[in-house]
């Protein structure tokens, strides 16, 4: 089985609706995919119909942008369902994201002598039910300033550069907390993008193996074949879940649904198969 577990559509940052991805992934050979949105669930019975209409087979995702530090690390959630605790947690999300990108947007005013407004941001923010987006805030200084918004984001809105905020923002072991509480399975996303020591990466993914990590995505767009075996080395190692994903956004950023390849083990599928039907 031919899967892609890490979709972007524009619930969240990506470009395409549920019913475009669904038609990339079975155009390139899918046999099961994920939107993994980030921070909500928001858009699940679409996404779900979608891959249904396709004829492909469905996992229920979401990617929790997480921090330890200023590192960033993101945990992907397979199989969740909206409940108590997914509730509570989106509420602190949504006004942790507020209070960060007002003070994203002052700082960037004060370093490029702009005036943009936070209505300029929630103007690209067309899903309401997730938190605002750092990369909402990001377009809206790219189109004043007219430059590309990864090179804005990386010049001046990374972690460390002088327009970053750290409000509100979520640990990696808070994610796993929640996933847990929501059902799922929680997945560490693209492990070779933290930028971290390699030492102090290990650090970090021995700790979050020791709380209850349940798999790490080996397979990824961004890692070198290097990469993703030292990662599958580590999860057999470890004894956790292996998962992949082309983390697809939009054409021309050098990512492709379906790529690189990935097919679940049997262990990756049963445990799917036990979250009721992958909600």
């Amino acid at each position: 089985m031919r899967a892609d577990l890490h979709i972007h559509t524009y619930y969240s940052d990506g470009k395409y609706s549920p019913h475009e991805i669904a038609l990339r992934a079975a155009q390139a050979g899918m046999q099961m995919i994920s939107m993994t949105d980030h921070d909500s669930l928001e858009g699940l019975e679409e996404k779900r119909a979608a891959a249904r209409e396709a004829g492909l087979a469905y996992v229920s995702g979401w990617e929790v942008s997480s921090y330890a530090g200023k590192a960033k690390v993101h945990v992907l959630g397979y199989g969740c369902a909206p409940c108590e605790a997914y509730e509570r947690f989106l509420a602190a999300r949504r006004a942790g994201a507020l209070a960060r990108a007002e003070e994203m947007i002052a700082k960037g005013n004060a370093y490029f002598g702009l005036n943009v407004t936070l209505e300029d941001a929630e103007r690209f923010h067309l899903k309401k039910d997730a938190p605002l987006h750092t990369m909402h805030v990001v377009t809206a200084f790219s189109q004043k300033l007219g430059i590309k918004k990864g090179e804005l984001y990386l010049s001046a809105f990374a972690a460390g550069c002088p327009c970053d905020s750290a409000i509100g923002r979520p640990t990696p072991q808070d994610a796993i907390e929640v996933i847990h509480a929501a059902g799922g399975v929680a997945s560490l996303a693209h492990p070779g993008r933290i930028p971290l020591a390699q030492d102090a990466r290990q650090r970090l993914m021995d700790e979050l193996a020791g709380i209850g990590l349940d798999g790490i995505e080996c397979v990824h767009s961004d890692h070198t074949v290097t990469e993703a075996e030292a990662f599958a080395a580590y999860a057999r190692e470890r004894g956790l879940l292996v998962t992949g994903g082309s983390d697809f956004h939009a054409e021309g950023r050098n990512r492709v649904v379906g790529l690189p390849p990935f097919e679940p083990s049997e262990a990756l599928l049963q445990a799917f198969s036990r979250l009721e039907g992958s909600r």
